[in-house]
């Protein structure tokens, strides 16, 4: 990420932690204790266990203090040899357990407590507009925020960076918070609440710090999907306009577990949902990612925690990853959280490339100078170490000349930083195959266009072909809309399949080239102080992720009653699959259509899950069930269920037998898999509605009923699918996309189908 600021100490208060009632577990043998700076007499160091244990017996409910003293009875004591506290958090609703300094003996001892359930040692996560609003279909004069929603009377809770106090967080026209919301902001937590934000809150390892955003992306995200109106938001004059989020009217509760270069540990993940859940938040926004996909749910703690959180209503909103396009890259697939993939917009920041042979190439940059003559042919200069660091620079002459860079490596704004340095006049970024269509407008320092993978192979080949004689220019040609094809699968978007047999991502939604506020100036004047509100546009699943936090924020609104589980059913059943041409999105990574694995549901549609006609709703009764028939322990399902749960003899359930909005299989030849459907009416008038398959190549989809029909009185109905294999070509891919469509005329109720063959 570009434009960091140095990192401070921000930790200022000792958390105050729960502080009469002893509660002891049987002992085990535990080794000496080892200073967390380490020891000599020992190899081991400390580090940051995060600890499930059973709820102690015949409690019925602990106060703070006797919870701390119980979590407290597991540790060999209760400071280290530095005198610092062992116990960092204890927590009291997100998970039964804590999360404590001990060293990996220890933790060995540990396990063979009565009453400890798991142990592991913590992991860390990372952070993974003017338009947007409109692209969705969102506008003072739509469907949707004409209706008089802008989520007033919802808090969105937003785990990230911390806020940055800027204009976007505003409380012009903002009502009070709800009566039910308990959160507050911190005297710690240096921000300052009012009625846009009404919490703030920062973790770090069992302290309170503040809640200030020194990076940028959590006030980037937090922007995205409640900033309030601002008037004449641009990024260095480019995609001027007023901004806004999606939900201009929510609220925002704060909580900043994300610090020094944009690491989010998890015990403070942990500290954080669990604080989220006591104040009574009603949506999580999550744009949290790990290097690697754990295997189960409970070894990632958004997931972890966001079941919890669905218990108490709350809505948990994360990313699909920037792993793609590789596909089993897919970051948080539990069927109980909305999993968001990134799109581009039909908005494109132009900077076209012309070659000295006349031929030119529309690329993107946000930084478009007018001192740059565009009229003079500069020579053009490409490094061996094609990704321009500094070192690979300083073996060419760049004076004066337009550099090629590769995508990739290092940041790109990076890149242009190096060339600008070293007195290069512009840079030509070129996309890696991996990369494709998807070019991002950044703010840089010097006249830059980036380009796709298939132009810059032409410019490159150019390039080769002449080599000194090379020349070229950039021609800028500021902010343009109405590009086609959109939107479209940005590449660096995850792909599944997932590890649960879940569909994911479960939409679509804007995640290149984002306009959000941001804490301080970008381009070349990066470090001058701003006089007016500043703005950024950035790329990522955290980019889009935020987008269907705030369209859950208007859903919640118009329909405060609704569960969790229909609320995503709504968001995925009303998304689109095809773009505004009506072609089936496309794949940035190939620009073909895309594979279902990585579109999901599709681009997610305000207007439609607001008015979805049919919900899916599940029982969250039935994920223990799914949860054993994934071959979970015991032991693995209490530590995410926090109730006893014996899977030898609980009822198991196969994953497309959850009452998901989305179907997805794996199908071997000459079987046949049943899947069963309730839907639940939600539409006050009488409606019937009439079925539309259409079955992936070479698989028969049939429906036991063609018509659901429903009478004022009547709220549920359910249908039979049967899903087969007709023919089998082993020479073409083994998956393929479906779908049914529930049409009343009114409403068109969507189903996604994914059929992975199993040969």
């Amino acid at each position: 990420m570009e434009h960091r600021r140095p990192f401070v100490l921000e930790c200022c208060v000792l958390f105050l932690s729960l502080n009469s009632l002893v509660f002891r577990a049987s002992e085990g043998q535990l080794l000496p204790v080892v200073d967390d700076q380490g020891d000599s007499t020992t190899s081991y160091r400390l580090g940051t266990y995060i600890v499930h244990v059973k709820k102690p017996e015949g409690a019925l409910v602990l106060t703070r203090h006797e919870l701390k003293q119980w979590h407290e009875s597991f540790l060999p004591n209760t400071t280290l040899d530095s005198g610092k506290p062992r116990l960092i958090y204890s927590y009291r609703e997100v998970i039964s357990g804590f999360a404590a300094k001990l060293t990996p003996e220890e933790v060995t001892a540990m396990r063979s407590m009565e009453g400890v359930v798991y142990a592991r040692l913590e992991a860390t996560h990372r952070i993974a507009t003017t338009h947007t609003p409109q692209f969705l279909g969102l506008s003072e004069t739509g469907r949707t925020w004409d209706s008089g929603n802008k989520g007033e009377g919802v808090v969105i809770g937003v785990l990230d960076s911390g806020i940055w106090p800027h204009a976007s967080f505003g409380d012009d026209g903002m009502p009070a918070p709800p009566p039910k919301f308990q959160g507050s902001c911190s005297d710690s937590s240096g921000v300052i609440c009012n009625n846009k934000i009404v919490g703030a809150r920062g973790f770090l390892e069992g302290e309170e710090c503040i809640a200030i955003d020194h990076h940028g992306h959590g006030t980037h995200v937090a922007g995205i999907a409640a900033g309030n109106f601002v008037e004449g938001a641009e990024v260095l004059g480019m995609a001027a306009g007023t901004a806004s989020g999606i939900a201009p009217k929510a609220h925002l509760s704060i909580y900043k577990v994300c610090y020094d270069d944009v690491d989010c540990p998890d015990s403070d993940i942990l500290a954080a949902i669990d604080q989220a859940i006591v104040d009574r938040v009603d949506i999580l926004s999550m744009s949290l990612g790990l290097s690697n996909a754990p295997r189960y749910y409970y070894e990632d703690v958004v997931q972890l925690g966001s079941l919890t959180a669905l218990h108490h209503g709350i809505v948990p909103v994360t990313t699909a990853g920037n792993g793609g396009p590789t596909f089993n890259t897919l970051h948080h697939d539990a069927p109980w959280v909305l999993t968001v993939g990134a799109t581009s917009t039909d908005r494109r920041i132009r900077a076209k490339v012309k070659l000295g042979n006349g031929e030119e190439f529309a690329g993107e940059s946000a930084y478009q100078p007018d001192s740059f003559d565009s009229s003079i042919m500069r020579s053009i200069v490409h490094p061996e170490e094609d990704h321009c660091s500094a070192e690979s620079l300083k073996t060419i002459d760049v004076r004066d000349k337009i550099v090629l860079c590769s995508a990739g490596g290092t940041e790109e704004v990076e890149k242009g930083k190096a060339v600008s340095e070293a007195g290069g006049a512009a840079v030509i970024i070129m996309n890696r195959k991996q990369d494709g269509y998807t070019t991002r407008a950044e703010a840089h320092d010097l006249p830059v266009s980036h380009l796709s993978y298939e132009d810059g192979s032409k410019v490159l080949a150019y390039f080769n072909s002449q080599k000194s004689s090379s020349t070229a220019t950039i021609i800028f040609g500021g902010t343009v809309f109405e590009q086609r094809p959109s939107p479209a699968v940005a590449s660096f978007s995850s792909r599944g399949p997932n590890n649960g047999n879940i569909l994911k991502p479960d939409v679509l939604a804007p995640g290149v080239n984002i306009l959000a506020p941001w804490p301080f100036m970008v381009g070349p004047d990066a470090s001058a102080t701003p006089s007016n509100p500043t703005f950024n546009m950035i790329s990522g699943t955290s980019m889009a992720a935020p987008h269907v936090a705030g369209i859950t924020a208007l859903i919640k609104n118009r329909h405060p009653n609704w569960s969790p589980s229909a609320i995503h059913s709504a968001i995925i059943t009303s998304a689109k699959d095809t773009d505004s041409d009506g072609n089936f999105i496309i794949d940035e990574h190939t620009n073909e259509a895309a594979n279902v694995f990585a579109v999901g549901a599709g681009q997610v549609n305000p207007s439609g899950a607001l008015d979805p006609g049919l919900v899916y709703e599940i029982d969250p009764a039935t994920y223990p069930k799914y949860l054993c028939s994934l071959g979970y322990t015991t032991e693995m399902v209490e530590i995410m269920w926090h109730e006893s749960v014996h899977c030898e003899t609980e009822e198991h359930i196969n994953p497309w037998d959850l009452n998901y909005p989305s179907i997805s299989v794996v199908l071997s030849p000459g079987e046949v898999i049943k899947v069963r459907r309730t839907v639940k009416r939600v539409d006050e008038s009488a409606e019937i509605y009439r079925a539309k398959v259409t079955a992936p190549p070479g698989i028969a989809v049939e429906l036991s009923k063609q018509e659901l029909q429903f009478s004022e009185s009547e709220k549920e109905d359910n249908f039979d699918i049967d899903i087969s294999i007709t023919s089998l070509d082993k020479t073409s891919k083994h998956y393929g996309r479906g779908k049914i469509e529930w049409d009343s005329g009114t409403h068109v109720v969507t189903t996604p189908i994914a059929v992975e063959i199993a040969f």
